[in-house]
């Protein structure tokens, strides 16, 4: 009886396989590539086919569809087209295409089709979500009074980003945007927000160094890193803003905080325009198609803080467009800058001139501005935009000749304070309560007779500083952000006792004047 067991167990699985079985009648609408470049297979034999419809080659490779014609349609290859060739078999698959999401993408480097780049396990049996998506609705979303706090005293004190919104970073190659980006993500590891950074078209060596710094500074445990570098096949770049914002929304969906960084959308758009050309789409503006504007709108829309009701997750974007000789007005940044709820601009001048980060305080906004920002915070960081913007018109002036009034002295005092606070070396985030700290003592006047050159050391030392002497306040602005009069009056006077202990004796705020 013992021998007839396993028998008896065999057919028992197999019945229960039988009964779940869909049987039944399989209609497979079948194609054929009729020519094949550049990535781009032009398909006859799939009438029905959609717009954005998976369809899968015949040697298991797999493409999406771009362009509908008469007779034919165009499909953009996802993998290497060598194995394909005119006359290779096309099944449409019936589905559009969908990319794994969950939590087990946590800490983990993937490709726009969440195939693994990294060295570990293999990403099976995960819930699958469609690359488009509709943007929430009106009333499903809530608005945007929480911040993210990057730990750029620039950002935070002038440009607050919330939780729902969409900033755009933008400026001239090579002038620090992915290393704000790339800060702001690193700041999220005392957080609760989760982060995704998409890597379009950018060299291997550039991801590698944005991922190792994100492992060393930050929480890669709590970040996904989707990569469509400039090796990759022209469909997976363009594929990989919108794999990495349907990651990011499954857990705005499931009402947590998620940060996405595309970088960037200049690149992506450049891919755009390729394929539109190669599926012969009628060029415009620039060679770019007509729908350029809304392939982004439609991308960046998703972002939102959404409703209690609908579960009160936000998806925060931080798109990264690069200009031209500082050119603003060109196409793609003024249409993203149209659809984004505010722009940082980085400035080559500045970034030449040794500021870091070099945000361009004349040219950027914020569109949510202090409505995001901690109270503390807000109270304290009200003046600082006006008192820079006139130290910089000031300051063009004192290269012509000597200033003698001593008010418009102590103005271009104060801006160089300013300016010399604002200057903040990467991986060195400031927490909102440091952030404070400094703004009320420059408020009151507490750096007016410190040098420039002590300024660096003493925003150094002001965490350990503030941990050991007001631990009540620091966790006071860490769980509302208030803060009453006597504790911003504590805040400030506890800075001038660090910058006393910091300055050597007989120190004159003339010496930082000079420097």
């Amino acid at each position: 009886m013992s021998e007839q067991q396993p028998l008896a167990d065999w057919l028992d699985r197999s019945r229960t396989r039988l009964r779940r079985a869909n049987l039944g009648p399989d209609a497979q609408a079948i194609g054929r590539v009729v020519h094949l470049a550049d990535g781009i297979a032009r398909i006859s034999g799939l009438p029905d086919a959609p717009l954005g419809a998976l369809v899968r080659f015949e040697n298991g490779h797999s493409g999406f569809v771009q362009a509908l014609d008469r007779d034919t349609l165009d499909a953009v290859m996802l993998d290497d087209a060598g194995a394909v060739s005119a006359g290779s078999r096309v099944v449409d698959t019936g589905e559009v295409l969908r990319v794994p999401v969950g939590e087990e993408l946590l800490g983990r480097v993937v490709d726009p089709l969440g195939r693994p780049l990294d060295q570990g396990a293999e990403l099976e049996d995960l819930e699958r979500h469609p690359v488009e998506r509709p943007a929430p609705s009106i009333i499903a979303r809530d608005k945007v009074s929480r911040p993210v706090e990057t730990g750029v005293l620039v950002i935070d004190s002038l440009f607050a980003l919330g939780r729902g919104q969409r900033e755009l970073i933008l400026g001239d190659r090579a002038t620090g945007k992915t290393a704000l980006a790339v800060d702001a993500i690193i700041n999220q590891k005392t957080s609760d927000v989760v982060c995704v950074y998409v890597a379009v078209g950018q060299r291997t060596t550039a991801v590698e160094r944005v991922i190792a710094a994100v492992r060393e500074h930050g929480a890669p445990e709590r970040c996904i890193f989707v990569v469509g570098n400039a090796a990759a096949a022209p469909g997976l770049q363009w594929l990989a803003p919108f794999a990495g914002m349907t990651m990011a929304e499954y857990f705005r969906d499931r009402g947590q905080h998620a940060l996405i960084v595309i970088d960037d959308l200049t690149r992506h758009a450049a891919t755009h325009r390729e394929l539109s050309l190669l599926t012969r789409e009628p060029p415009g503006r620039e060679a770019y198609p007509g729908d350029i504007f809304y392939l982004h709108a439609r991308l960046l829309e998703r972002a939102a803080k959404l409703a209690e009701t609908e579960g009160g997750g936000s998806l925060t974007a931080l798109p990264i467009a690069e200009t031209d000789a500082g050119n603003l007005s060109a196409y793609i940044p003024t249409n993203l800058i149209s659809i984004t709820d505010g722009q940082i601009a980085l400035s080559t001048r500045l970034f030449a001139a040794g500021q870091r980060p070099a945000v361009d305080v004349g040219l950027s906004v914020s569109r949510v501005g202090g409505k995001a920002q901690s109270p503390a915070l807000r109270k304290v960081s009200g003046r600082i935009r006006l008192e820079y913007a006139q130290f910089q018109e000031l300051e063009m002036f004192t290269r012509f000749g000597g200033i003698t009034n001593p008010r418009v002295q102590s103005q271009i005092a104060r801006g160089e304070r300013i300016r010399s606070l604002l200057t903040q070396p990467r991986f060195a985030s400031l927490r909102g309560v440091d952030q404070v700290a400094l703004l009320s003592a420059l408020g009151e006047g507490k750096f007016d007779s410190m040098p420039v050159s002590g300024l660096g050391p003493l925003r150094k030392a002001l965490p350990g500083w503030l941990d050991a002497h007001a631990p009540e306040i620091v966790a006071k602005i860490g769980k509302d952000g208030t803060l009453d009069e006597d504790q911003h009056a504590r805040l400030s006077a506890l800075v001038a006792d660090l910058a006393r202990t910091i300055l050597p004796e007989g120190t004159t705020g003339s010496e930082g004047a000079s420097s």
